[in-house]
């Protein structure tokens, strides 16, 4: 079991600041996210895209922003569980929490933070015949080791950045990678579209436009699909089949957590903590509702940051915590090392 001061479900950018929040109040965090990676729909939707409205930077990459709040949070040591999805959760006669992941991993915890976006995000599967008997026997709808790829047969499908930088990246990695999109057109960063292109013309991507995956074949695992190209089927051999539609977000088990909703939304008590109906669970960031809410992840920082001053009077009853400007008080991280203003020089002057 593992046992840590907050348990922050969700690894997007609200999820990543609140562990830094919470660092600064001497509180252990530990985060889990059904996604394979940190970063929420930053990393897995659009990481090459530009954010405007995040303070200080007039335009920041949405995976450059996620490496900075991964870069932040570093002194604080958080431990990461990533790939499993909060299944049920039972409350102890002290008040703390025992959460268990779908995989059955368990976390204790005195405080939840909810921080899951729009909830947990589950792929957009094709509609093919008997796909769910090829999950795990070839199709993947996450990358997690790209090595299990090399020297393989790849069919990719789909029009957006997540397509166009798998394919990329795996044509110096698989022995073959086919892009099959149902447009001529794809919607994605214009250097990755480039990039595809100059792939295509030098033979390390085959591109097959318009056309769309029908049908699998195989008998333990994959070993062709079926494309209709304008009409017309065709059939390619390979070892392994990757759909990238995006995904679709749903509140998942959470939703019978005794949890109040609203619109598949989790209300809370925005006038004080973000705390949810349930003494000891907040809710930060796009995953919870209240009147005026603006699902942005600068507000979601703000949420963040109220939270964790909340749960630290819940860990610490009684305890006052004064609040010190970190440009006063620096930052001691708990693997020792401390960032602070450079200290002001006294020197006379004669």
């Amino acid at each position: 079991m593992i046992k840590t001061d907050i348990l922050i479900i969700g690894a997007g950018p609200t999820g990543l600041f609140a562990v830094f929040e919470a660092g600064l109040l001497k509180l252990k965090c530990h985060i889990l996210d059904a996604l394979p990676q940190a970063g929420g729909q930053l990393s897995e939707l659009y990481p090459k895209k530009p954010i405007y409205d995040i303070p200080g930077f007039p335009e920041v990459l949405a995976g450059d922003l996620v490496d900075n709040l991964m870069e932040q949070i570093k002194q604080f040591e958080p431990g990461f569980t990533l790939g499993e999805r909060a299944e049920t959760i039972d409350k102890q006669e002290d008040g703390s929490f025992i959460v268990t992941s779908n995989k059955g991993k368990q976390f204790h915890a005195s405080v939840i933070a909810i921080a899951g976006g729009l909830g947990s995000f589950e792929p957009r599967k094709p509609l093919i015949d008997g796909i769910n008997f090829y999950e795990d026997k070839g199709i993947k709808y996450f990358i997690k080791n790209p090595e299990k790829f090399r020297d393989k047969k790849v069919v990719i499908a789909g029009g957006g950045d997540s397509a166009l930088d798998w394919s990329i990246f795996l044509s110096n990695i698989a022995s073959e990678v086919t892009l099959v999109h149902r447009r001529n057109e794809f919607r994605g960063a214009l250097d990755s579209v480039d990039k595809v292109q100059e792939l295509k013309n030098a033979g390390k991507i085959r591109l097959i436009t318009p056309a769309e995956v029908i049908g699998i074949n195989g008998a333990e695992h994959i070993e062709s699909v079926v494309l209709d190209e304008n009409g017309a089927q065709r059939t390619i051999a390979t070892d392994y089949f990757i759909p990238l539609f995006g995904l679709t977000p749903k509140l998942g088990p959470i939703g019978d957590w005794g949890l109040e909703i609203e619109k598949n939304a989790i209300k809370v008590n925005n006038a004080l903590d973000y705390q949810t109906n349930i003494p000891g669970i907040f809710a930060i960031g796009d995953v919870n509702t209240y009147p005026g809410k603006l699902k942005l992840i600068l507000c979601g920082f703000h949420e963040a940051t109220l939270m964790c001053q909340a749960a630290y009077q819940i860990i610490n009853p009684g305890k006052k915590y004064v609040l010190k400007y970190t440009t006063v008080s620096g930052v001691d991280g708990f693997d020792g090392t401390r960032k602070e203003a450079p200290k002001a020089v006294v020197k006379a002057i004669v």
